[in-house]
Order: C-alpha cells, then structure tokens, then sequence
C-alpha cells in the first residue's frame, strides 16, 4: 500500500515537471474499498467487495480540453505525455478559467461506527433482515429491490497552479424497494438511507423499511385521477425533486452557455417567480450526500442562491463556465469518481421554507390533490412532466381518498409564478442525478410542503 504521504509528494512532484507545458492541467487519484450486497425477491442477488486505485488527468491548452484516465502510477508520466499532446492537438483558441486561489488541505471523515469494520456477514444478516420484512408484509408483495452499500474513498487533486487537496469521503447507503400486484394493477414503494460516517445509520429501520411495502400496498386500492386542472400540493420530497430536475438543471452554467433560447429566458437579476420563493444550491449543510469541503477543482463549497425573493441571482459553475460568463465560480464542478471528467453538478439543491402550516395551506381547497414523493418523470428544457409515487384527493380542505396515476404536468417558468404557499416545514433527502453518463452522483433535495395552482394533472 502505497502511503498518504509519498502519494501526495509524487504526485506534486509529477505535475511540476509539465506546468509550463500547457495552460492548465491537474491529476486526480482516487484509492478507494467499497462493499455492495443486493437482494431480489428472496434471492441474494449479489455479494461484491472491492479495492480500486485509479484516476484521471485534464490538461487544456489554448482552450482545447483532453482526459485520460490511468489505473496505476506507474505509468502516470506516459499518461500526462497523452493528455498534454491531445490538448495541444484539439486547442485553437483561448483558455477561460475563473482564477481561484491555491489551496493545501487535507479533508478527514468524523466517522462514526466505521463500515471497514464490520463484517461481511453481518452486513448480509441485516439486509436479509429488512428483505423479510418487505416480502412478510403482503401476500400481494411480489417482488423486493433491497441493497446495501459502503464505499470509503481516498480522493488526491494537485494542479499546475499549486492547489494540492487530499479529501477522504464515507457513502453507507440502503435501499429498499417493493412492487405489490393487485388486480390488473401494480404499485411501487421505495424507500432509501443515506449516512457520510456512520453504519449505525442502517440499524434499526425496521418501520422504515416496511413503510415502502405499505406505500404499496396502500396504492393498490386507489382508483385513479381524474385528468384536469387543480390545484397540487407538493410533499417536501416532492417539492425538493421537482426544483432539482425542473430548475435546478436549468441553473448548470454548461446548460446555459450552449443554449442560447435559455440564455434569453435566464438572465441574472430577472424576476421569475413568487417574492416568498428562495431556492438554494448548498454544498456545506453538513452531513448530506451532496456535501463537500472542495469540489473536484478544488474550488471551495459555498451556499448559492439561485432565486432569492422570486429573483434569478445566481447559477452554478465550474471553472471554465465561470470564465467563459465572467461569473463567479460557484464550487459546482462535481465527478463520479477520479476517472470521469468534472461536469457542472447540483450538490444539495432546495426550497427554503416559507410561513405556511400544512393544514392552512390545503384549508381553503374545495378541491385539489396531494402529491406525494416522486416515482419517475422527465425533463425538456422548460418543460417538465413527473408521476408521483402516491396520490391523495384534497375535499373542502381535509385529505381525502387515495387517487393512482397522478402525473404532473406544465412550464417551469409558469410554475414558479403559480406557487402560491410555502410551508414552514423542510426536509432534505437523499438521491441521485444523472447528467452526461455519470450516474448516479450523490446528492441530496429539499424544500417544505408547497402549494401551486392551476397544475395540468394527467390520470387514466
């Protein structure tokens, strides 16, 4: 095992003997054990346990961009001879990158009860356990999606311009999924846990766990929507996923710089929803999957603004797109691992929480519905479309029946003008986003209960 220390040394002293060979270039190594236990239906479906030491490097020159990866160090030199002569091959213009100072750090993980030990076997025992549980629930219960998942990694970033940052990151996670047949229907329920330090994150979920099955189960039963307009309350889990996929994208500075009709819709300093409405991207709440001390440019973390009171102030960057739009960098240039490029990527995106108790936002509701967590959906530019997971009717300001196929339908902009009240409550979630074939990076989506009229709602 190559050390802490003499990693770190070679890898400086690596990167000094090209600086001066192009206009940027940076080395990231990731050393990472990662252990992953699947159950499908009542078959264990997967045991994997793994060691890996790989990385990648950037080199730009004369604003062309290259990236190779490498799986050793021993042929780490060849490997910056590759991408410092396919930058100079692609290069023809100017190198735009926002200036950031230099930064020495090594970031530790505050762990708790550390997965590395804890044995294989009773990972396997525990999730077994929660797989009982959901397939116990129901004779409807066909099937279960149940996982468990640890991964403690090591990530080293050095640059020409002398930033050098070594950032240790914990990810537990569970996942536990069901699908419930009925009679010519089918229903889902999922259910996840996500910890940065702690296995004890994952004991004791019993009620959780089996929270999934009755989601499902509950759902058979519903009869569907009735197609038309109402007005929605959002759940938090809703609302956080909503703002992620519908706005939140929208706000990635590579998005905006290569679209030019988003460029007209989205300048700063445009009011483009409700005053009450502030919508964050933060990367410092501690202990949340999309938190991080520096990003994979060793920029520092901040806590962005994207709307503050309904006006457009801020969007998310990484370097290059900074410099390219004399903006600010934001923290935002975000890997899946060392040997995938940084892309410009949400960290904890949400709704901050308005004045609103839940029982007043739906007490003066003759007639509307109450969407709860997300189960799929898709994204075109302003455009949105998403199935909630589990639907309620809203009578004469009380919940009511169950309803199945809600989908939710409309235009981001009008949407956001359409938000009528905002709770005063706030969760935030664990999750996964997908851009440019990097999936699924953690993160994490929040915001309170909230309220929208006039929202197209499809049914069967």
């Amino acid at each position: 095992m190559v050390t802490t220390l003499s990693l770190q040394d070679r890898l400086v002293d690596t990167i000094a003997l090209y600086r001066d060979r192009v206009d940027y270039l940076e080395v990231r190594l990731e050393q990472g054990e990662a252990t992953a236990i699947s159950y499908r239906g009542k078959q264990l479906d997967a045991v994997d346990r793994s060691f890996s030491l790989s990385g990648g490097i950037r080199a730009c020159h004369k604003g062309g961009w290259s990236f190779v990866t490498f799986d050793g160090l021993g042929d780490l030199k060849n490997r910056i001879e590759d991408a410092i002569a396919q930058a100079h091959l692609i290069g023809k213009e100017t190198t735009e990158l926002a200036a950031v100072d230099s930064i020495q750090d090594y970031v530790a993980v505050d762990l708790g009860h550390d997965p590395r030990g804890v044995s294989l076997d009773r990972k396997r025992q525990l999730i077994e356990t929660y797989n009982q549980i959901l397939l116990d629930y129901d004779p409807r219960i066909q099937t279960t999606m149940v996982g468990y998942g640890d991964r403690f990694r090591t990530n080293y970033f050095v640059n020409s311009s002398g930033t050098c940052i070594v950032q240790e990151r914990l990810d537990v996670n569970g996942r536990f999924g069901v699908v419930a047949r009925g009679e010519n229907v089918v229903r889902q329920g999922f259910e996840s846990v996500h910890s940065r330090s702690d296995y004890g994150a994952l004991e004791g979920l019993e009620a959780q766990v089996k929270s999934a099955a009755e989601r499902a189960v509950r759902q058979l039963d519903a009869k569907p929507v009735k197609g038309g307009q109402y007005p929605v309350v959002l759940d938090p889990y809703l609302s956080g996923v909503f703002i992620h996929e519908a706005f939140g994208h929208l706000s990635e500075a590579d998005f905006v710089y290569e679209n030019p009709r988003m460029q007209e819709l989205l300048v700063l300093g445009k009011p483009i929803a409700i005053p009450q409405l502030n919508v964050v991207d933060d990367g410092t709440i501690p202990g949340l999957p999309g938190s991080l001390k520096y990003d994979d440019e060793g920029v520092p973390a901040q806590r962005k603004y994207l709307i503050k009171d309904g006006i457009l102030t801020q969007r998310l960057h990484s370097r290059e797109t900074a410099g390219k739009m004399h903006e600010a960098p934001t923290g935002n240039a975000r890997a899946l691992s060392a040997t995938y490029p940084p892309i410009v990527r949400m960290t904890n995106t949400g709704i901050e929480s308005g004045d609103r108790a839940f029982a007043d936002m739906i007490s003066d509701i003759e007639e509307g519905v109450y969407a709860v967590r997300m189960l799929g959906g898709q994204t075109n530019g302003e455009l949105f479309t998403f199935a909630a997971a589990e639907g309620y009717m809203i009578r004469n300001g009380q919940i009511a029946e169950p309803v199945s196929d809600v989908t939710l339908s409309g235009n981001v902009f009008q949407t956001l003008k359409d938000i009528d009240a905002i709770g005063s409550d706030s969760v935030y979630r664990n999750g996964g986003c997908g851009k440019g074939g990097q999936s699924p990076l953690p993160v994490s989506v929040g915001g309170p209960h909230v309220r929208i009229q006039n929202v197209v709602v499809g049914g069967r």
